[in-house]
């Protein structure tokens, strides 16, 4: 069956290289059938697993040449190792709801039949720390299974997985949908992996990997491929390679129990973030 994943996290937290990353290793090292559908309006999320290309979006095809030129073969693209992409794209600059742009390109990609059920996993990657409107869809209306959010040892990273959260327990129970853990992306910040703990630790989930920070990812940025394809055997690739085993063999599945901003407060004050 197939597995839906909700990758969410503060914007600039690294959420889009750590999801393709992750993708690139499910697929290179686990042979795993993956399609990733990129939920930000940029239409960034797939860039590393298709060399850098800019891929035609649903919303512009959409709007462009009209609903029926929307099909899989014109704008679900095949890029490393076998990983299937689509973005959502947004409306132009100023005008329309990119949000609802999310809901009609999922809506479209379920219609077409583009999530066929030999995938083994499909990542919505979702911008930033939003979880209302079209960029809760994948929350609100079960359309992912499952959520990881990606954090860091800083203030902000933390207080939005909080909210995330508090978004996250509004639809647990009507969607199905269960938080699988949190990603530290490291920022190298003094105590981060004992914080990160605790922050899990009160909301109830797992720290399902500590990703150290590396310059190799961004040389790998830097030649438009995931770290996986850029050098598969570094040590980086194998953290992301040991992400993704802990993601395919997770059982852990919880509805968060979020910390109240008092809670919050005392949290970043143990840890010296708001000196």
């Amino acid at each position: 069956m197939t597995r839906k994943v909700a990758i969410y996290g503060k914007g600039g937290i690294g959420k889009s290289t750590t999801q393709q990353n992750t993708a690139a290793a499910m697929a290179y090292f686990f042979g795993k059938k993956v399609l990733i559908h990129g939920c930000d309006p940029k239409a960034d999320c797939t860039r590393l697993i298709l060399g850098g290309k800019a891929q035609e979006t649903v919303m512009d095809t959409l709007r462009e040449l009209g609903e029926e030129a929307v099909t899989v073969d014109r704008v679900v693209k095949v890029g490393f190792c076998g990983i299937k992409c689509v973005e959502s794209g947004g409306p132009e600059p100023g005008v329309g709801c990119a949000g609802r742009g999310v809901i009609t390109a999922i809506n479209m990609m379920e219609e077409l039949g583009a999530y066929s059920p030999d995938l083994d996993f499909i990542f919505f990657d979702v911008l930033g720390d939003v979880v209302c409107g079209g960029f809760a869809m994948p929350v609100r209306e079960g359309k992912a299974g499952e959520i990881y959010i990606v954090a860091s040892g800083e203030m902000m990273a933390l207080y939005a997985a909080n909210n995330i959260c508090r978004g996250m327990v509004k639809y647990a129970e009507q969607s199905g949908v269960r938080l699988g853990g949190i990603i530290c992306n490291s920022r190298n910040v003094d105590g981060e992996r004992e914080l990160l703990e605790e922050f899990c630790r009160k909301i109830g989930t797992q720290m399902i990997h500590f990703l150290p920070r590396d310059n190799i990812v961004q040389k790998a940025e830097f030649n438009r491929q995931t770290v996986v394809q850029f050098d598969p055997q570094c040590r980086q690739a194998q953290e992301y390679k040991e992400l993704a085993r802990k993601i395919i063999e997770n059982d852990m599945f919880v509805i968060p129990k979020p910390m109240t901003m008092d809670e919050m407060e005392a949290l970043v004050v143990k840890y010296g973030l708001l000196e």
